[in-house]
């Protein structure tokens, strides 16, 4: 049977001239994982990105997501609105394990949650989005190497999981409205899923 390099929904995949390497661009609810030396690439407004790789053998993954409004800081690890964040962190670290990572050797480096949409209904989405990924890399015992967020910036980030690097730039002076536009799709699919009673299904 042929060797599985990588497990993914992202299908962004191009040449990054700048870094000379094979990329990939995550959108809003995509994740990537690879065995392979290439690029992981996001831009971040209120989601969250979590950089997650097994330090001995390099394998490693990103995931882009957002909570649904549905909710509150106070109640993030109990409301059902956390579902959709755990779900996207699961299928992250699920898939690693799949490739070949061992849980005992994963390390986590967090971006994103910048307040940066003005037209949500629910306060601090930003956030929410930020407590919940560190109190669900807490409870799951993988260490946070590295964090940027919450702030009032986007940013661009990528991550070179071979060699564990990570560059953020945070976009000051964007030019145009694409990433928060993004995010408000994004964000309108997901309420719309909770309020229709769907189902997100964990596993372990």
């Amino acid at each position: 049977m042929a060797e599985i390099f990588d497990d993914h929904t992202a299908t962004n995949l191009y040449f990054d001239k700048y870094f000379n390497t094979q990329a990939v661009k995550l959108l809003p609810g995509e994740y990537y994982v690879t065995k392979k030396d290439i690029l992981l690439v996001t831009v971040l407004g209120s989601c969250v990105a979590a950089c997650i790789r097994d330090r001995q053998s390099g394998l490693g993954g990103m995931n882009h997501f957002m909570l649904p409004e549905n909710g509150s800081s106070s109640d993030l690890p109990l409301n059902p609105s956390a579902r959709y964040g755990t779900y996207a962190m699961e299928i992250l670290i699920n898939r690693l394990l799949r490739l070949g990572a061992l849980r005992t050797n994963l390390e986590a480096k967090v971006f994103g949650g910048g307040n940066v949409i003005s037209g949500l209904t629910m306060a601090n989405v930003g956030q929410r989005n930020a407590d919940f990924v560190l109190n669900f890399l807490e409870t799951e015992k993988i260490p946070v190497t590295a964090q940027d967020l919450v702030d009032i910036y986007p940013r661009k980030v990528y991550f070179f999981p071979k060699s564990n690097k990570v560059l953020v730039k945070k976009l000051k002076s964007v030019r145009n409205n694409t990433i928060t536009e993004r995010e408000k799709d994004y964000s309108k699919q997901l309420n719309n899923s909770t309020s229709k009673g769907g189902e997100v299904e964990l596993f372990s």
